[in-house]
């Protein structure tokens, strides 16, 4: 189960680069790796595979960033703005939870 204080806690790390409709750029903090041992880049990139709606998640370390491709209709605008935002995380818990192909 995806926890509001989980994505709070990503999300803290995260800062825009570029979105368009279906597809999300975010540079990634590198104090993500000294504070949260409980993320590694093997989680991040197997999102696609746990997550319905995420299309694709490519990690470029050399510049850290995250680029996201994702379905518009599932992941609307706001949501991605409220998440590096952190507002309404609960809506975005929900909604992940609701997606999640992992049986817990």
């Amino acid at each position: 189960m995806i926890t509001v204080d989980k994505i709070i806690e990503i999300s803290s790390y995260l800062t825009l680069i570029h979105h368009t409709k279906g597809r999300i750029r975010v540079r990634v903090n590198p104090k993500i790796k000294e504070q949260s041992e409980n993320i590694t880049l093997q989680d991040i990139e197997q999102i696609p595979q746990k997550i319905d709606g995420i299309k694709k998640v490519k990690i470029n370390k050399i510049v850290g960033s995250i680029t996201i491709e994702y379905d518009n209709t599932i992941f609307p605008d706001y949501l991605w703005k409220n998440l590096l935002n952190q507002e309404n995380v609960e809506e975005i818990a929900e909604i992940l939870n609701r997606l999640s192909k992992e049986v817990e």
